[in-house]
């Protein structure tokens, strides 16, 4: 008798989490082991329920499902198999480069998502045909075409910020070059140190520079506000 394979849940979205929960449970060939609505609790659900595939939405409150991959990957865990609404390239790549094997659209059907994670525990890496298509298409497009931009998880003005953050530019002088309040940049700073689970602006200046963002200028200090 073929072993059931052991799927967790992790989406931060309680009736989608619970409509995939039905949709899967009872079926033979696999076992909802458990559910988690955040990267963090994800972690320590595969630490205390050992699945076999992990389904991952990407964007959800604290810890963002990459972060989460990228840590469950690290230790050696599960697959990975990411169902989420974001068809972005930023995010497809994201997810790749932590470690996801497979790669579903929200939308797909129920005999799809058990195929794919079927597949995923079998050691496979699989992709909706939306998103296999654009993958091909950016490999044959050459090496330029699958570079996505650091930090998914951050908004373009966030990104743009912690650019000019790594760069060595305090609040006031982001607010003058972005025509924005230095209170706005602070905030925006405070929610990039959050999503990137930086201790300080020094930690987060250290994360940017080393993913290629700014250019420090001479006698500029990052830490200044």
């Amino acid at each position: 008798m073929t072993t059931a394979v052991r799927v967790l849940i992790v989406d931060d979205h309680p009736i989608f989490l619970d409509g995939l929960r039905t949709a899967l449970t009872g079926l033979p060939e696999l076992e909802v082991v458990g559910a988690a609505t955040d990267g963090v609790s994800a972690i320590e659900a595969v630490t205390s329920l050992r699945p076999d595939v992990v389904l991952m939405d990407l964007t959800m409150p604290g810890m963002s499902g990459v972060e989460a991959t990228r840590r469950i990957s690290a230790q050696g865990g599960p697959a990975v198999l990411v169902l989420t609404m974001h068809a972005d390239d930023d995010s497809v790549y994201a997810a790749i480069r932590a470690g996801a094997t497979g790669y579903l659209l929200k939308g797909s059907d129920r005999a799809d998502v058990v195929r794919a994670v079927l597949a995923v525990a079998a050691g496979e890496a699989v992709f909706g045909s939306e998103i296999a298509r654009r993958v091909l298409r950016s490999f044959a497009e050459g090496p330029q075409a699958v570079t996505a931009r650091p930090f998914p998880e951050l908004s373009p003005r966030e990104l743009e910020i912690l650019d000019l953050v790594a760069g060595g530019l305090g609040n006031q002088a982001i607010g003058r070059r972005l025509s924005i309040t230095p209170k706005t940049v602070r905030n925006n700073v405070s929610t990039i140190l959050g999503k990137l689970h930086a201790a300080d602006r020094g930690e987060v200046v250290a994360k940017a520079r080393a993913h290629g963002l700014g250019r420090p200028a001479s006698g500029t200090d990052p830490h200044r506000s």
